[in-house]
């Protein structure tokens, strides 16, 4: 029996408020039989009138087709404020028809402009104070600081906002929300909160950029008396955020626009917009900054000021001031919200020598605190956030610059139940110092919140080595630290949306988690920011000071970082099977391109060589960037330094690979002739590369492993040039005791390197090594997450000022899954995938399993005595696999051969060179056994 399970609509189980004019959907096809694709389907739209009748609107009829995923709505155009509900039945390839699936739903949002009543509103405030300007070059070449007063002399409260309004004694049919905010906006209808996101309306562009989200709030609605109350703080758009901490980045007052509308099923309506009506005023808040932290006094809580019957004080509530912003930039929720996701319990408290508490959470996490206070009235409590203790086990600031505190403060009321948690604020940490409590503190009372946005986890890997998998809890944990609304590079210092940083992890982000949506919502971002010449900023979103502090490097964008626009895209492509992603991002590829040409061909007009115009040599990159070995020693030359050595080599190397990727995604959307264009523009940036940067004895003239390691894995290098650059890239890494000396941009790619030119045992040494700098060297030393520096620990027990949450180094969590697991996609979405587990004498098992847009994967590999392995794979319906055995004894060969014979799998070869078995097979459940005729083995490190 077939059926069709799972419906997602944009990859998302509903949508609340769209403004996707063609929404795409996707399903799952569920079978107990084997060999099960689809091979027509046929969907049925319809409008949800506001009678409750449902009318048909779009009859795909029967489709020829074997796709299941991210198909176009084709149907009338959508209209706004309107509830659509589909369904979708499917044939199989053996004519099987499939009932009717349940019903998928959506809403669109405000579509048109027009339809907002609402005005922009602002509550009596002073202006964000501009604070003095601090550069990139005073932070890290002038080693200033730039102190500030304290937080409670400079920072402005947050505001509360409130409407009360009158409803008849008449049935409501539907009420909806929609609503956003300059800063960011907690809102509460009658006391009771509406939703369980946070820091909405989320980190964009702003200006560009601006969502708003749309709410049913009919549950919280009653006859008579209602009241609409909304805090709003700084957050992003004002607050002390960026690498110098600059404030009001995006903006200087706090705004709302909001719009409650109630639909009535007399066919009456009722709106309640934002306008002069509303009142503002302070509360609890003393203040709260996105970076530094919260303070909150409950003596001064207005209670019940979000409720019906509150009785206020005239001279506390002032009137807004209407004001006139644009709407044009209002775009609907796209993808997760920021929710709490996991509570963490203490696994240790004690009191340092000054009689505060230290709580360790045992992880390191992004987040925040909950506290049950038990206390007399007045206490203010401090709550300090560290993500590491120092050598001797004392509470440690790891974080530098301006403006990143991590502290909170609570002013308790001495009220029964009393609970403090911020709200407008997150923090990097693993131990909170609590001073101020002179009660005994109960692990019960404090808990930890992690916070991220809300993406399905959809990946699974474990092996039967311990570090292994603590290696790989740690990259899963980075991830969720870095998520937060927009994928960052560290969860406590710069929370930025380093380019270069996600380029590199995506992939493994796209295995760990369902990140269709939030790394296009990021995309969009992107392509916003994007300069008029081309140029794709370091960060994004891109605050003010990202854009006026070129002093620092002489530019705001780099090689490897600014090819996130291409590389970012192509990930989703290839695990998502997104192909609109690249049709949307594909001028902002070009644009890119077109920069990168013209800036390496910049004052070389009159050279005679043509290759030397294909070099981009004329403008500073980070190359790649904090390579170890320029990072850790006694006297390290710091990461400058790194990116100078290479820079050029680098450079060209993604100028050439870009190059070639557009080309590929051109021919993919049938775009011929600019295939053709970067195709030749990729042949010479590669030749170039050859003449400039290899010498005639094949080095490198930056002689560095990840310099070899890119032009291996770029495929940059002639034949004869390849032999000798992998040679020379395995005696760097002999001479350096098989430890890793790769950058940010090379990392992802040397283990796969060393694998596909025959020296997969010095991957693994790599992979296995404890001594610094290595993956496990940060899981002997403790790592929760994984590491900004190799050596943010030293051997000798020095905590250094780094980030202990950053995801960058983590991108080793693809090749694990693919070498280890064996799991590697070979169609867009994972319709064919490649199964090719990979084993050496130190691993007994791997379970790899990864819910796909065509549902579960499963890989499971056993090495039993006498070197026999069993593999289970388990593939879903409307996939193929193609199955690669490696090792195989000579003795088993005829056994496998008759049972693929037997069991009907396709495409069956022998590689006897490789003693490797390969064949394909459709959907079921496999299981295999044969015999190892050798294990990898891994020396002694």
């Amino acid at each position: 029996m077939i059926q069709v399970i799972k419906l997602k609509i944009e990859n998302q189980d509903s949508l609340m408020g769209a403004d996707i004019l063609q929404p795409r959907f996707s399903w799952i096809i569920e079978s107990e039989g084997t060999g099960i694709n689809q091979s027509a389907y046929q969907i049925n739209v319809f409008e949800k009138e506001s009678s409750g009748f449902k009318k048909l609107i779009w009859d795909s009829n029967m489709v020829h087709s074997q796709i299941s995923v991210n198909i176009p709505y084709e149907g009338p155009l959508l209209q706004s404020k309107t509830t659509y509900t589909w369904q979708v039945r499917v044939w199989s390839s053996n004519d099987e028809e499939s009932a009717w699936s349940s019903e998928g739903h959506w809403e669109m949002g405000l579509l048109h402009e027009d339809e907002w009543v609402a005005k922009w509103i602002e509550p009596q405030q002073e202006n964000v104070v501009e604070e003095p300007e601090l550069t990139l070059e005073d932070m890290y070449i002038n080693k200033k600081k730039g102190d500030l007063p304290s937080p409670e002399g400079r920072l402005d409260p947050p505001k509360l906002v409130r409407k009360s309004f009158h409803i008849d004694q008449k049935k409501i049919a539907k009420a909806r929300l929609y609503i956003t905010a300059h800063g960011l906006y907690h809102a509460k209808i009658n006391g009771q909160k509406i939703t369980d996101a946070e820091f909405t309306p989320d980190y964009t562009s702003y200006s560009n950029y601006l969502q708003y989200q749309t709410y049913d709030v009919l549950p919280y609605l009653c006859d008579g008396e209602n009241v609409l109350g909304v805090i709003l703080a700084d957050g992003w758009y004002a607050g002390r955020i960026s690498i110098p901490g600059g404030s009001a980045q995006y903006g200087y007052r706090l705004g709302l626009l909001a719009q409650l509308e109630i639909s009535y099923t007399d066919q009456t309506k009722q709106i309640i917009a934002t306008d002069s009506s509303f009142l503002s005023s302070n509360s609890r808040f003393v203040y709260s900054d996105i970076f530094i932290g919260e303070k909150q006094d409950k003596n001064l809580e207005k209670s019940g000021w979000d409720r019906p019957g509150y009785e206020s004080v005239t001279h506390e509530w002032t009137p807004v001031a209407v004001v006139d912003y644009r709407l044009d930039n209002l775009r609907a929720q796209y993808g997760e919200f920021v929710k709490p996701v996991e509570i963490l319990s203490p696994v240790d408290t004690w009191k340092d020598q000054s009689q505060a508490y230290i709580i360790d959470f045992g992880q390191v996490i992004a987040g925040r605190i909950r506290f049950r206070v038990h206390g007399s009235k007045g206490q203010e409590l401090k709550f300090e956030h560290s993500e590491v203790l120092d050598a001797n086990g004392e509470f440690f600031n790891n974080i530098v610059g301006r403006n990143k505190e991590q502290t909170d403060y609570y002013v308790t009321s001495g009220e029964i139940g009393e609970v403090f948690e911020p709200t407008f604020t997150f923090h990097g940490f693993r131990y909170v110092r609590l001073s101020g409590f002179h009660s005994e503190l109960h692990r019960e009372n404090i808990s930890a919140i992690v916070l991220y946005s809300n993406m399905k986890v959809t990946g699974h890997f474990t092996t039967s080595d311990p570090e292994i998998n603590q290696l790989w809890k740690n990259i899963q944990w980075s991830q969720k630290g870095n998520m937060l609304s927009i994928p960052t590079d560290c969860s406590q210092r710069e929370r930025a949306g380093w380019t270069g940083d996600l380029q590199v992890f995506a992939p493994t982000a796209a295995f760990n988690m369902d990140v269709q949506a939030f790394l296009t919502r990021w995309l969009w971002n992107l392509q916003q920011e994007q300069t008029e010449d081309g140029e794709i900023l370091n960060f994004s979103p891109a605050p003010k000071d990202i854009w006026n502090d070129k002093k620092f490097t002489g530019t705001i964008s780099s090689a490897g970082w600014g090819d996130a626009i291409l590389i970012v895209p192509w990930v989703l492509y290839q695990r998502y099977g997104d192909k609109r992603i690249l049709e949307q991002c594909f001028p902002a590829m070009e644009k890119w391109l077109d920069f990168v040409q013209k800036s390496a061909a910049e004052n070389k007009e009159n050279v005679e060589e043509d290759y030397v115009r294909y070099l981009w040599d004329t403008k500073f990159h980070f190359g790649d960037w904090m390579i170890p070995s320029f990072m850790l020693g006694k006297e390290p030359q710091g990461p400058i330094a790194s990116a100078l050595a290479t820079k050029d080599s680098i450079a060209t190397a993604y100028y050439a690979y870009s190059a070639g990727l557009l080309a590929e995604i051109a021919k993919i959307l049938g775009k011929p002739e600019q295939s053709d264009y970067y195709h030749t523009l990729h042949y010479k940036v590669k030749e170039a590369f050859g003449i400039a940067c290899v010498t005639e004895s094949g080095m490198m003239t930056s002689d560095y492993q990840g310099v070899y390691t890119l032009a291996l894995a770029f495929n940059l290098l002639s034949e004869v040039h390849k032999k000798r650059a992998v040679e020379r890239l395995v005696e760097l890494i002999e001479k350096n005791n098989y430890k890793i000396d790769t950058g940010f941009l090379s990392v992802p790619y040397i283990l796969d390197v060393l694998c596909e030119n025959g020296y997969e045992e010095i991957a693994y040494k790599l992979l296995f090594q404890t001594a610094c700098p290595s993956w496990l060297y940060e899981v002997k030393n403790g790592a929760t997450t994984i590491w900004e520096s190799w050596e943010a620990i030293k051997p000798d027990g020095t905590v250094g000022a780094f980030s202990f949450n950053h995801y960058a180094f983590g991108c080793v969590g693809d090749w694990l899954v693919r070498h280890i697991g064996g799991l590697t996609p070979i169609e867009p979405g994972y319709s064919k995938f490649k199964v090719e587990p990979h084993y050496n004498d130190r691993l007994k098992y791997a379970k790899t399993q990864f819910e796909s847009i065509y549902g579960d994967i499963k890989v499971k590999w056993e090495i039993k005595e006498e070197n026999k392995m069993f593999l289970q794979v388990m593939v879903p319906a409307n996939t193929m696999a193609v199955i690669s055995l490696t090792n195989v004894d000579p003795g088993c060969i005829q056994k496998l051969n008759d049972y693929v014979t037997e069991m009907e799998y396709s495409n069956y070869q022998y590689y006897e060179k490789e003693r490797r078995v390969e064949f394909t097979v459709s959907s079921g459940q496999i299981n295999i056994e044969y015999k190892l005729n050798e294990l990898c083995r891994i020396n002694e490190l």
